[in-house]
């Protein structure tokens, strides 16, 4: 085994001794995998092959970002690690500035990867066709300039933008994945998420309550609009760096991704008050809260969820509205419940 293979591997395993996890076999077959993703030694003046990227999908709570994570830290290679839904905030924010530029996706897919011999991209899912597209461009500058990719996600690559209607757009993309990357599914019967326990930190320790937290809802005073790119948004409160929001304010109305991304860096704790059933909001109220549970859970932030309907009653509901409601459940269950 390579020098840097070998160091891959053992920072994972430290990794995961340091926070008590003990791999499963598909686990441990998968870092295995991972170490192959290791820098090549080059010959003196000649730039060494890029290890052959991977796709690894699987069920929710399997450990696929838990271990693409742990990779990635232990990684030597010059490398950069996206979420699919900052990712492509990032991208048209990018492009906007370039928008004088006839090239100005290119450079902005270039600013966001920079000299990356790496990428990670984390939570791979399509579901809009102008994403699709977006997506396809990218996967066209990595692998035209050799750069490794790591992807996780819920779906196989062929499962990607189910949608019968849109799913010829994405079939470039799909092409691209399974020509340039290998494709592992991770199994297992286990959601590890349902069975964690440790609420210590993070998104992990934020609640699901029944009840108004102790130290209460906001007053009509404390109510305050917050301003992203000349839109205004009425809130509850802004609280020392939390923020206070209703279902309403935040999922049943024309509130967007670009919004939570810019919310979640400005505060680091989040309360989301009156969460009803998902069988009383409309379609865009359910994607937008499964959206920004990705997000909270993607950025770590501490969040509690208020709602009069029991994390259990909820989820009956949820499971079966959006098809990524799966994978907010099994989130969802690292919340500490009362």
């Amino acid at each position: 085994m390579s020098s840097a293979r070998q160091a891959v591997v053992s920072g994972i395993e430290a990794r995961a001794a340091g926070a008590g996890i003990v791999l499963d076999v598909e686990q441990q077959r998968l870092v295995a995998r991972l170490a192959d993703l290791a820098p090549r030694r080059s010959w003196p003046g000649r730039r060494a092959p890029a290890p052959r990227g991977l796709y690894v999908h699987g069920s929710a709570g399997r450990g696929k970002s838990w271990l693409a994570n742990a990779f990635y830290d232990a990684s030597p290679s010059p490398k950069v690690r996206v979420h699919f839904h900052s990712f492509f905030e990032e991208l048209h924010r990018r492009a906007h500035e370039h928008r004088d530029n006839p090239a100005a996706l290119t450079q902005a897919i270039a600013d966001v990867l920079g000299d990356s011999d790496l990428l990670y991209f984390d939570e791979l899912h399509v579901h809009d066709s102008g994403d699709a597209r977006l997506l396809t461009r990218l996967l066209e500058y990595v692998f035209a300039r050799q750069i490794t990719v790591l992807a996780t996600s819920n779906y196989a690559p062929h499962d990607l933008l189910p949608n019968p209607i849109w799913h010829h757009i994405f079939e470039p993309g799909i092409a691209l994945i399974t020509a340039h990357l290998d494709i592992y599914h991770l199994t297992g019967t286990t959601d590890y998420r349902a069975d964690n326990h440790s609420h210590t930190a993070g998104f992990a320790s934020g609640r699901w309550v029944t009840s108004p937290p102790p130290e209460g809802l906001p007053d009509r005073s404390e109510h305050t609009v917050l301003t992203v790119g000349g839109r205004r948004f009425p809130v509850l409160a802004e609280r020392e760096g939390q923020l206070w929001v209703s279902f309403t304010q935040v999922c049943d109305s024309p509130v967007s991704t670009i919004e939570y991304v810019q919310w979640v860096h400005q505060f680091r704790t989040w309360v989301i008050t009156d969460i009803p059933t998902f069988d009383t909001a409309n379609a865009e109220a359910q994607q937008r809260f499964i959206n920004l549970v990705d997000i909270l859970v993607d950025t770590d932030r501490p969040t509690t969820f208020v709602s009069p309907h029991t994390l259990p009653a909820f989820l009956t509901y949820a499971t079966t509205a959006r098809p990524d409601a799966f994978r907010m459940a099994s989130r969802l269950h690292l919340l500490r419940t009362t």
